[in-house]
């Protein structure tokens, strides 16, 4: 728990898909595109946790390692897997090459006894135990406003913004920025401004009857559920 601690820290202003450092601190990725990138990678994979029988999994990152934990169906240890970066590679690289690796073990020891369950003992012998608290790799459920992303977007807020305070205040404030750099009589855009004038209209409106969706997962970790056979990137609390 303790290395997952310091994971998190080093993080804060870090993109949550490639490690770059982002300005903005109510950002998690430096892209959409970034965000995607790491996305596929994982769901590329998400055959080889499904083999393991996994209930909950978890990816994250430092500048040294990627680190992915599972809890099974079948038993409440914790099972830690970890990879050296590699030099001038992304994280999605890494996982990669960490995949395709723990994939080849699986493989040859199923076409070895034909037998799956033994193919996954091999590879789940490979991990580092860990039979503390399950709460780094079972989900937190938060409730997120039910808001179109650009919208967000276009006002520089997150999810997580929203579920705190006012939220018309919150929505104003974000607006009074965006108005100081993209106004036309200031020097901005007046495309820009016009959907950033649109994005506020439409979250006042919401703001004066709220509605949200329960979302499952961690503020600083990709998360995989089992049910759904999704990895799904981090939540804003």
């Amino acid at each position: 728990m303790n290395d997952l601690v310091i994971v998190t820290k080093k993080r804060k202003n870090r993109c949550l898909s490639c490690g770059a450092t982002i300005n903005s601190g109510s950002r998690k990725y430096c892209s959409s595109d970034c965000r995607q990138r790491l996305r596929n990678k994982l769901d590329l994979r998400t055959g080889l946790v499904q083999a393991l029988n996994t209930r909950y999994a978890t990816f994250y990152f430092s500048d040294l390692a990627i680190m992915m934990d599972m809890i099974l169906y079948t038993s409440k240890e914790i099972y830690s897997f970890s990879f050296p970066r590699a030099p001038g590679k992304t994280p999605a690289d890494d996982f990669s090459r960490m995949a395709d690796l723990m994939g080849e073990i699986w493989w040859s020891e199923q076409r070895r006894t034909n037998k799956r369950y033994l193919a996954s003992k091999l590879l789940l012998d490979c991990a580092v135990r860990n039979d503390g608290s399950v709460t780094c790799v079972k989900p937190y459920e938060v409730r997120m406003p039910a808001i179109h992303k650009k919208s967000l977007k276009h006002l520089d807020l997150d999810h997580g913004e929203l579920n705190r305070g006012d939220h018309q205040r919150v929505i104003r404030n974000a607006y009074r920025r965006q108005v100081k750099i993209h106004h036309p009589d200031l020097g901005g855009d007046a495309a820009m401004f016009r959907k950033i004038q649109a994005a506020y209209d439409s979250l006042i409106l919401w703001a004066k009857n709220p509605t949200f969706v329960k979302r499952r997962g961690f503020p600083d970790k990709w998360f995989y559920d089992g049910s759904k056979n999704k990895w799904l990137q981090p939540i804003s609390l």
